[in-house]
């Protein structure tokens, strides 16, 4: 049997049984590719579901309010990714009739080469290599490329010259498949492999060299330290400035309170690569007058404003003591 048709074959016996795979619209392909860039499958699979029953077509999504759309990514993290979902939604629709293009040449706001490929070879059947680390990864230890984390072009390539005409899309699952539940990025299940004998990595002793990953991402601790000011029934919230979550609506920091400010909570939680300590106290709220930048909102309507769900723990951990 040829390499294709071996794993091809251990795919269909075990390859995951994933919601986006059971469809060829190319709309939520790429939705599940966006969704799944530095992100578990395990996070993405409620989610998933969730954000297409809200935004079912393309021109839903094109039409629909860009606080509407982050809301609904709340939980993903890395919102840009959202942000740039929604924006080349609008573009689809305003160019391209509603319909993600076939065309590998066509460029679209926040779709780089990897989700474009995924998206064509999975949806349309487009001979175009789509190479995610797993790829990278189970590639490079097949043909014995040393340092293939290092080498993306090599690898890139690799990956193009390999890929077969037909059924691109389910060869690229398959060896996404392969790199997620048995050529992992350190102790390696090899003799589950199908394709062990054919492994020169596995042969040459170069597993290590050929990892195709890098060591993990130390998270960078933050630490916020935030007022919560009530008026009315209304909750003071502030448009962040740069950096962490910018640009969301969050528990302001740094207004004026008094020293005996009462701390509220302090709750943890994890934004992608952060490790966060939140501190929430007692706040005291700033004169009638308000800035762009300062909105009261009805408790109510906290979930419809409030992005990350950092903000929603926090006034969870005040408004759910007895």
């Amino acid at each position: 049997m040829t390499l294709r048709d071996v794993l091809l074959g251990w795919y269909r016996r075990h390859g995951r049984d994933l919601p986006w795979r059971r469809t060829r619209d190319p709309y939520r392909v790429w939705v599940s590719e966006v969704m799944l860039q530095q992100t578990t499958v395990a996070t993405v699979l409620p989610r998933y579901g969730r954000l297409l029953a809200r935004f079912p077509t393309i021109r839903a999504l094109a039409g629909a309010r860009r606080r509407d759309v982050l809301a609904a990514w709340s939980g993903l993290g890395y919102y840009r990714r959202a942000a740039s979902l929604h924006q080349a939604a609008k573009e689809i629709v305003r160019r391209h009739g509603g319909v993600f293009p076939a065309d590998p040449r066509v460029k679209l706001p926040g779709v780089g080469d990897y989700t474009r490929a995924a998206v064509l070879s999975i949806a349309y059947g487009v001979p175009v290599a789509a190479v995610d680390v797993n790829v990278g990864r189970v590639l490079s230890r097949l043909k014995g490329l040393e340092g293939g984390a290092g080498r993306p072009a090599a690898v890139a390539a690799l990956a193009q010259r390999m890929l077969p005409a037909r059924r691109p899309g389910d060869w690229t699952q398959a060896l996404m498949d392969l790199g997620a539940m048995v050529c992992l990025p350190s102790g390696p299940r090899c003799p589950l492999c199908p394709l062990v004998r054919r492994c020169r990595a596995s042969r040459q002793g170069l597993l290590s060299a050929a990892a195709g990953s890098g060591r993990a991402r130390k998270p960078r601790s933050v630490r916020l330290d935030c007022s919560l000011c009530v008026r009315d029934g209304k909750v003071l919230l502030e448009r962040r400035g740069a950096g962490l979550l910018a640009g969301h609506w969050g528990l302001p920091e740094g207004l004026p309170r008094s020293r005996t400010a009462k701390v509220l909570a302090t709750v943890r939680h994890r934004i992608t690569h952060h490790d966060v300590t939140l501190t929430l106290r007692s706040g005291q709220a700033p004169g009638r007058v308000l800035g762009a930048s300062l909105r009261w909102v009805a408790r109510s309507e906290l979930s419809r404003q409030l992005v990350s769900s950092l903000w929603r723990k926090a006034l969870a951990a005040v408004y759910s003591r007895p």
